[in-house]
């Protein structure tokens, strides 16, 4: 740990989280009022975080392939707490699975709520999954994708753990294309309260359609969230979006 990264971890810190006190609280008063605020606060706080993460901690953003629009199921592989901030800039009106926990959060689990983020427990039971299918299912009829980390927790640099139940059936039940994406978030964004300067990579696959046996569907979106894990990562296609000047 060098004294220039903690530093500027710290000024991180600082900016970020009194800047959320205004953009959250705003994003919750601004969902009450309009339909239109309620997707924008969100996507205001996401770039706030997108630029003290950039210039502040060191942290850039590159993207790599085209991110589809319209409702599709995207896989995305979870190293770090960056990803989970980034999805809200990424897609448009996103409903994002995540752990119940964040609900408990004061303001900000009330504005996730408003904005349609699915909340689902540890556990996994029976009556957890059939509570999120239905929830999914609203967001799609509403033309949203639906975000979901199939690893089911974060995981550490390198690991490549077998996905959980719970993606399999959102891709069953939703009939969507999946879109699998790859990152390598977690070497600039440790646990921790130091973050490294560096480049964190967004990999877009190519869609996957829906339809295919559970078994070739995991097999697929394992293999496609997994490619920056490799110490040989290729090359790759011309970039469609780039965001990391």
């Amino acid at each position: 740990m060098t004294a220039i990264a903690f530093l500027r971890s710290c000024l991180f810190t600082i900016a970020f989280y009194l800047g959320s006190i205004v953009t959250v609280t705003g994003a919750l008063l601004a969902g009450l009022v309009s339909r239109a605020g309620l997707y924008l606060g969100p996507k205001i706080w996401a770039g706030w975080f997108l630029w003290c993460s950039r210039w502040l901690t060191g942290v850039k953003i590159n993207i790599e392939g085209e991110i589809p629009p319209g409702p599709h199921l995207f896989a995305i592989k979870h190293e770090s707490a960056y990803e989970t901030f980034l999805t809200l800039w990424l897609f448009t009106r996103p409903a994002v699975v995540m752990k119940a926990e964040l609900k408990t959060i004061p303001v900000w689990g009330a504005a996730a709520t408003r904005h349609g983020s699915i909340f689902v427990d540890r556990e996994g039971s029976a009556a957890m999954l059939r509570t999120m299918m239905k929830a999914a299912q609203a967001a799609v009829r509403d033309g949203r994708p639906v975000v979901i980390f199939p690893e089911g927790t974060r995981v550490a640099v390198g690991a490549t753990p077998p996905l959980a139940a719970g993606f399999a059936g959102l891709y069953k039940i939703l009939k969507l294309p999946v879109v699998p994406v790859a990152l390598d978030s977690g070497s600039a964004w440790p646990k921790g309260f130091v973050k490294r300067p560096g480049v964190v990579t967004f990999r877009f696959a190519a869609p996957i359609p829906p339809g295919l046996a559970r078994d070739d569907i995991e097999a697929r979106v394992h293999a496609a969230i997994n490619q920056l894990q490799s110490p040989e990562r290729g090359v790759a296609a011309p970039i469609a979006l780039q965001a990391s000047s």
